[in-house]
């Protein structure tokens, strides 16, 4: 429904807004933000909404998509003031976070393709990373707890929704890892794995992917039983390494694409 009660766009309001920002602040209140009108649409469907500002126009045209929540129209001069994108959204919410997931017990890594990430600290690196788990079928991301929070605003508006059907964890990767048996393939890229072109992967268990700058860190790269490399193509001049996002995507498509085979 639409609020009656005229909006008054306050200095409470703008800086509750952008304290949101601030992981701290996330954890106090218990809310992210997020913008536009996909992204807040496909994070409704699963995430509870706290506040939606939104224009006349976005209300008459998608209300009853959020029909049960409370929508308060507001002139887009006010969107203007909240917005952290370049362009005004026409509608802008807050949503509450949920409670941890646990992490899976060890028979999902047996039937599942599950992503995990060492120390990615980079939020558009996370959100792209999250949108291609999206598109690519994975549905679980187990993160170290050093990894960027994946409510970030920067994060949830890179994902273009994707938030809403793929699960991030939070955990110890160590400790997990340890709990693994070898009949869990453990895969992971570095400078001297098998060609991830050739090589014959499994359709389940973990691709490992390590920090923008140092790759895997030495004490998980020990867990890892399948070393795996993107090579460059042949007679090119090699960058330094491929950005994590783009590497992740690469690495994906190849043990999708086995599917199809």
């Amino acid at each position: 429904m639409t609020s009656d009660t005229p909006f008054q766009l306050t200095n409470r309001i703008r800086k509750e807004f952008a304290s949101l920002d601030e992981a701290k602040w996330r954890r106090r209140t218990s809310l992210f933000p997020a913008e536009g009108t996909k992204c807040v649409l496909e994070l409704a469907a699963v995430f509870r909404p706290r506040t939606i500002l939104a224009t006349a126009e976005w209300i008459n045209e998608h209300g009853a998509t959020v029909a049960g929540v409370e929508v308060t129209a507001v002139a887009p001069r006010d969107l203007r003031e909240l917005t952290r994108l370049t362009s005004t959204p026409p509608v802008i919410a807050t949503f509450e976070l949920p409670d941890d997931a646990a992490v899976p017990d060890r028979s999902y890594f047996s039937e599942n393709l599950v992503l995990m990430l060492d120390r990615v600290q980079d939020p558009g690196n996370l959100g792209t990373i999250l949108r291609t788990c999206d598109w690519m079928g994975v549905r679980t991301i187990i993160a170290s707890q050093d990894t960027v929070d994946c409510f970030n605003p920067k994060v949830v508006q890179a994902t273009m929704g994707g938030l809403a059907r793929t699960r991030i964890i939070y955990t110890d990767l160590e400790k997990l890892l340890d709990t693994l048996d070898d009949s869990v393939a453990v895969c992971g890229t570095f400078l001297d794995g098998e060609n991830i072109y050739t090589a014959a992967l499994p359709s389940s268990g973990i691709l490992l992917m390590g920090n923008e700058g140092s790759g895997i860190s030495d004490t998980l790269a020990r867990a890892v039983n399948r070393r795996l490399l993107i090579p460059a193509y042949p007679g090119t001049d090699k960058v330094e390494s491929l950005n994590v996002a783009v590497a992740t995507a690469i690495a994906l498509s190849q043990f999708r694409m086995r599917l199809f085979q």
